[in-house]
């Protein structure tokens, strides 16, 4: 069964840290909200495509995969720089730098990098 934080995530964990999972879902709607146009052009797709493909990516990466997507597609659609990016961010945050946030797509603004 495919996981959803609207279905299991949310209550879980609520359940387990009160109102944690408002602040959470907050957070997901704003991520998800969020217009990633430039970066999706530069790539050639549509914004929801590469979106999905960070997400699908990020998720992998904590052993979640999905039957009916192809992870072709996140190597296709995310060089090899913004993979190690995402990686490090995700992964190991305290390891992300300002220089490097900095240094990292210069062209992009800064909601379009977080």
């Amino acid at each position: 069964q495919d996981y959803s934080w609207e279905d299991h995530g949310f209550s879980l964990v609520n359940r387990l840290y009160s109102d944690i999972g408002h602040l959470l879902d907050e957070k997901f709607r704003r991520v998800g909200g969020l217009q990633s146009s430039a970066m999706a052009k530069r790539q050639g797709c549509e914004p929801s495509v590469f979106k999905r493909g960070i997400w699908n990516y990020i998720h992998c990466m904590f052993g979640i995969r999905y039957d009916d997507y192809d992870y072709a597609e996140v190597n296709h659609l995310l060089e090899r720089m913004l993979k190690v990016y995402i990686k490090t961010v995700t992964c190991y945050p305290e390891k992300t730098k300002p220089e490097m946030f900095d240094r990292f797509w210069k062209q992009f603004k800064h909601s379009e990098k977080v």
